[in-house]
């Protein structure tokens, strides 16, 4: 029996949604191992939402509209790009034409600024700070994931998310060439930046002078928390996912439209992110957070990383 593909493609996002907190518990859990703690529970990030949404809603007295429909539409967001990347398929679904990677990276910043707007509307100070810091450091890493997209146009012929992991499946050379390692590293501290992981932010700090993405949160509550930490983990989930069947290891992606197909794509997906996440929190136990005026020099470096894949691929060495 196949499936639909309408079906596959709603199964994608309901992959992401659903997996996305359990993908959360067990890294936190294993970091927590990593420092010597017990850890939370894995399954801590579910009952987390479901507490979160039995609670009131309290909106800041000069907050408008946009602070209570940011959050959904950010997740909106963070769900939309599923639809466009290789999720659970090695072949391209109805809408996953729809739009290339660098369409992919516009949905997940408008998701990005429709929380900082949201926050930006309390009239809070931290929240404010927040906004502020995390739209500065985005301008900063935004040239640096243009580059990386040219970069894999020109490597792949393509910037289609299907079509880029079919140029790395199809030769192992294409896959070690010096512009693609360099494209992958630099996605690699890309993701490092977006999801608030060390050098960059520590994301169980309440320390207020070094908060980025956490300080946006802080007046929000209720169900309005649970969807900005719902989206949190599905953004984190998303991007690990792009790194992953895009960029560097897109295998065990289903072949063909049966149910046995999709379910072991399933468990081949959550299974390479726990990997990736792995490397992610070894990566956080070992290093200390930069200082804030820092920050811009890590995000150079990724900028010239780019640039080189950019110029290694001109100049025929990829």
């Amino acid at each position: 029996m196949a499936l639909s593909p309408v079906v596959i493609q709603a199964a994608q996002v309901l992959t992401v949604a659903v997996f996305a907190p359990f993908v959360s518990g067990v890294l936190a859990k294993i970091e927590a191992l990593g420092q010597g703690r017990r850890g939370p529970r894995v399954l801590q990030p579910y009952y987390d939402l479901v507490k979160l949404l039995r609670k009131e809603i309290l909106v800041p007295e000069p907050a408008s509209w946009v602070f209570l429909v940011a959050p959904a539409l950010a997740v909106a967001c963070f769900l939309t790009v599923p639809i466009l990347i290789p999720v659970l398929t090695s072949y391209p679904l109805p809408l996953g034409i729809m739009g290339d990677i660098l369409a992919g990276g516009f949905v997940l910043s408008l998701g990005g600024f429709a929380l900082a707007l949201g926050s930006a509307e309390t009239g809070s100070p931290y929240p404010q700070l927040g906004s502020s810091r995390a739209m500065t450091f985005g301008a900063l890493i935004e040239p640096a994931i243009l580059f990386v997209t040219f970069t894999v146009a020109l490597t792949t012929g393509t910037d289609l998310p299907y079509a880029e992991g079919d140029a790395v499946r199809a030769s192992l050379a294409q896959a070690l060439s010096p512009a693609h390692v360099l494209v992958m590293v630099a996605f690699f501290l890309v993701v490092l930046n977006d999801t608030g992981r060390i050098p960059v932010e520590t994301h169980a700090s309440t320390l207020e002078l070094g908060m980025i993405d956490e300080a946006r949160t802080m007046e929000w509550s209720g169900p309005l928390l649970a969807l900005v930490r719902f989206g949190s983990m599905v953004k984190q989930f998303v991007l690990y996912v792009i790194l992953i069947d895009v960029f560097t290891a897109p295998w065990g992606l289903a072949g063909s439209r049966s149910p046995g197909a999709i379910g072991l794509a399933v468990v081949a997906l959550i299974g390479k992110a726990l990997a990736v996440g792995t490397v992610f929190t070894l990566i956080d136990n070992s290093f200390s957070k930069l200082r804030l005026f820092k920050l811009t020099e890590f995000m150079a470096a990724v900028f010239l990383l780019a640039v080189l894949a950019v110029m290694v691929d001109l100049a025929g060495l990829g």
